[in-house]
């Protein structure tokens, strides 16, 4: 584990030295670097960090989900490689990662998603990982039968004339919201 965790930090460092390389900062290199600025959190990286992944609350595979979903959340690009591959080599299906990359885009935002899907696309074509093993889009959905919603739009705009009180002459839908025509309401829906 402290090999990964050194893995970890490295591939850390290399992705920033390429993001800040254009403006001048000269992220650190080695533990030895670290340790220079911050002993402890040297230390944590291979101690605290690799023993967190040992307790036994949780199987390497529901942490290796966990992780994952917080690294989308947090649109953590830099650590996703790494995570990403412990995850497959914990038992994550390929697909699974899909999924959580998709599910975390309604909650964690879709740019951090799509970034996230980025990262996956670079760690399945290193893992030879293709569409077949991936969650296929959910199914289009039927098409319109134009004929059926021409005759429910008449049907609504029949009824909304001819039995609604005044106050209740538009939008029939909201009828039971705005004025309490208990009846019209149930006569709108069963059209």
């Amino acid at each position: 584990m402290m090999i990964a965790c050194g893995a970890l930090i490295a591939s850390s460092w290399a992705q920033a030295r390429r993001a800040t390389q254009e403006g001048g900062i000269h992220p650190m290199q080695t533990l030895t670097d670290i340790r220079t600025v911050a002993p402890a959190l040297e230390k944590y990286a291979q101690g605290s960090v690799a023993e967190l992944w040992k307790r036994p609350g949780l199987s390497l595979r529901d942490r290796s989900i966990v992780t994952l979903a917080a690294l989308v959340a947090r649109n953590h690009t830099v650590e996703m490689p790494y995570y990403m591959n412990l995850a497959l080599d914990n038992g994550v299906k390929p697909r699974e990662i899909s999924e959580i990359i998709t599910h975390l885009a309604f909650y964690s935002g879709w740019a951090n998603a799509v970034s996230a899907g980025a990262v996956a696309k670079d760690v399945f074509s290193q893992r030879k990982i293709g569409g077949d093993q991936l969650p296929p889009a959910s199914p289009a959905p039927l098409p319109l039968d134009k004929d059926a919603e021409a005759k429910r739009a008449a049907g609504v705009q029949q009824i909304s004339e001819t039995s609604l009180p005044d106050s209740c002459s538009t939008r029939p839908m909201f009828c039971f919201e705005i004025c309490g025509c208990v009846q019209t309401w149930h006569r709108v829906t069963e059209v």
